[in-house]
């Protein structure tokens, strides 16, 4: 992958295009099977970038000359993309799906066109659970899983009939790119997976889910003969399972660092045959999931289980305190939180302050790893702890 910060210079500079396949895909081809460069990944979901979304396919087209330059013929060039450059709720149903109006006709068009011409993919990354994790209560799990028995879902503007979330969301990109006049275009999924652990305030990640989706993901796009989708029946698709190991220093909430298949330890998180091949009933038994309807109540952010570095904790106690006034004064010589004069203690506090403060900014409990969330309320004799109540 081109990493998002060399585009918009390598889009003006063929010689950066080809200095750069040059060192990190020549001297590896062919050796590591390398089929896909993407350049970039996701660039046009961040709004900060939109000053560069213009560059990104004469970025392509350079990657594509300089590898033709290195006479290099089966990698295919592309972009990763997430279902927000669609506008709108494009998922339901999936024949109004449109690319965003600032980027359908500045952008996505002359990108297919790029697609086109060398047979290459659109790049998705298809997450059903951040859909259905949005709205629990319209969209049923199971469906979100693979795993409906009964539930179906009919597009009114095709009468074309959905068994899985999956499917909406890869036609939604077949109809969005029929409407700019490329409807044959194949996809590949850069990124699909659903997360093994999760906080408190998330619902449905835990290891009895990321193991069924998964799994019946790989049925899917192994099946022979290849079953598609409702528009694209019996179309091959290949597709990339984020991810192979947990990203246990990864920031933000904690499903973000547990999506994948191995601990960072080497050891499974759970079994997973990527074949496609062994049944369901040739697996250990998963672990009863507990968190698949909203947690109801009050929760902490404390200092995390083995968080014993004196260093890092007062760098995070002192940034806490420092974004206002009122977040640590409780803690203070003479107040209600002040003894016992604990670093671990006044750590916690300060966590928990600032996190139910800024929790709402998308702020996590997370300080370099330090924080875990709890339901066991820290505070003690007057020392009341701030919570977030769900």
């Amino acid at each position: 992958m081109v990493p998002n910060q060399l585009i918009a210079n390598m889009s003006a500079d063929q010689a950066l295009a080809d200095h750069w396949v040059a060192s990190n895909i020549v001297p590896f081809y062919p050796d590591t099977k390398i089929r896909h460069l993407l350049v970039g990944n996701e660039i046009l979901s961040d709004p900060n970038n939109s000053w560069f979304w213009l560059k990104l396919v004469h970025t392509m087209r350079r990657i594509q000359k300089a590898l033709k330059k290195h006479r290099i013929q089966n990698v295919k060039v592309g972009t990763s993309m997430a279902t927000d450059v669609l506008g709108g709720s494009s998922v339901y149903p999936p024949s109004n799906g449109s690319f965003r109006p600032d980027i359908s006709g500045s952008v996505m068009k002359p990108m297919l066109r790029f697609l086109s011409e060398t047979k290459s993919y659109l790049y998705l990354d298809a997450y059903p659970y951040f859909d259905w994790a949005k709205d629990p209560e319209k969209i049923n799990l199971d469906y979100a899983l693979f795993e409906s028995k009964s539930i179906r879902y009919t597009d009114p503007g095709t009468g074309l009939v959905y068994t899985n979330l999956f499917d909406q969301t890869v036609d939604s990109m077949v109809f969005a790119m029929k409407k700019l006049g490329y409807p044959n275009i194949p996809i590949l999924i850069t990124e699909s997976g659903w997360p093994s652990a999760g906080d408190y305030d998330q619902i449905g990640p835990n290891i009895y889910n990321a193991a069924t989706y998964n799994r019946n993901l790989v049925k899917k796009l192994t099946a022979r003969p290849p079953v598609g989708t409702p528009a694209r029946p019996g179309w091959a698709m290949q597709g990339f399972i984020f991810a192979l190991f947990n990203e246990n220093q990864k920031p933000g909430p904690t499903t973000e660092r547990h999506f994948g298949l191995l601990y960072p330890n080497g050891s499974r998180v759970y079994g997973i045959d990527l074949s496609g091949k062994t049944a369901s009933s040739n697996y250990k038994p998963l672990p009863v999931p507990t968190n698949n309807k909203p947690y109801k109540g009050r929760i902490w952010c404390v200092v995390a289980p083995g968080s014993n570095n004196k260093t890092a904790l007062e760098a995070a106690l002192t940034y806490s305190c420092s974004q206002g006034n009122k977040i640590c004064e409780a803690i203070q010589p003479g107040k209600a939180c002040y003894k016992p004069d604990s670093l671990l203690l006044h750590a916690s506090y300060a966590f928990s302050s600032y996190w139910a403060q800024f929790r709402k900014s998308s702020v996590s409990c997370f300080f370099n790893g330090l924080a875990a969330q709890t339901i066991k309320d820290p505070s003690h004799g007057s020392c009341k702890f701030p919570s977030v109540t769900l």
